[in-house]
């Protein structure tokens, strides 16, 4: 008696998948927290402890704009209190009127002036980050790679996940297969000796909102 033809595909099927099975290695996983690793590489502590210098001199730079500013308002204001003054003739009014025109309208630069200049410092800092973050990922990755072949891993996967913010699809893993601590001895052998010892978060300048505005004042119009 022949058999079904449906019987004959699936145990092809079946002989298909065996082969297939036996043909691939065995899938020995390795895990390793690539966050820590970037957080705790020594040119990553350099590079924050820079960040935060640069930093530090763009604060400085904004409050020397900002108190050019406040003296352009105080002038602004005096300029004002002139127009206003019913003791001047009509000619001292219009020209004190005119001359706080100005000072208002040189407000308005320094204000805009320590705005781009605030904007330019934080997208300049940023990418300064990125492009090193970006860098310094692929430089740990490789080290990574290396150490969990020789451990003879097939699969490495990452703890943090890929944002490397500790987002992770990887519940659970044996400390084993964790080969996070031996690639962080690696990639600090070469650590020099006055490097920073703790990681300082890198962010986006600090630098105050521009303190030049002058609250419910506006152009006075001739």
């Amino acid at each position: 008696m022949k058999k079904p033809i449906h019987t004959l595909v699936a145990v092809a099927i079946l002989g298909a998948f065996t082969l297939a099975a036996h043909a691939q290695p065995a899938v020995k996983v390795a895990v390793v927290d690539m966050a820590k690793l970037y957080d705790s590489h020594y040119k990553t502590l350099e590079k924050n402890a820079q960040i935060q210098a640069d930093d530090a001199k763009a604060q400085e730079e904004v409050d020397k704009m900002n108190k050019e500013g406040n003296g352009l308002v105080e002038e602004y204001k005096a300029l004002n209190d002139q127009s206003n003054n019913p003791a001047l003739t009509p000619e001292a009014k219009a020209k004190a009127q005119n001359e706080a025109q100005k000072k208002f309208e040189g407000i308005q630069n320094k204000q805009r002036e320590v705005q781009t200049f605030i904007q330019n410092t934080r997208n300049s800092l940023n990418q300064r980050l990125g492009t090193f973050r970006s860098l310094m990922l692929e430089e740990i990755g490789k080290t990574a790679t290396d150490i969990a072949k020789r451990h003879g891993a097939t699969l490495l996967l990452d703890k943090a996940g890929p944002t490397g913010i500790g987002i992770s699809n990887i519940v659970y893993a044996d400390a084993g297969f964790d080969v996070t601590d031996e690639v962080l001895k690696e990639i600090n052998k070469d650590r020099p000796a006055n490097a920073p010892a703790a990681a300082a978060p890198a962010a986006a300048p600090a630098a105050s909102s521009p303190g030049v505005s002058v609250p419910g004042l506006t152009p006075k119009k001739n």
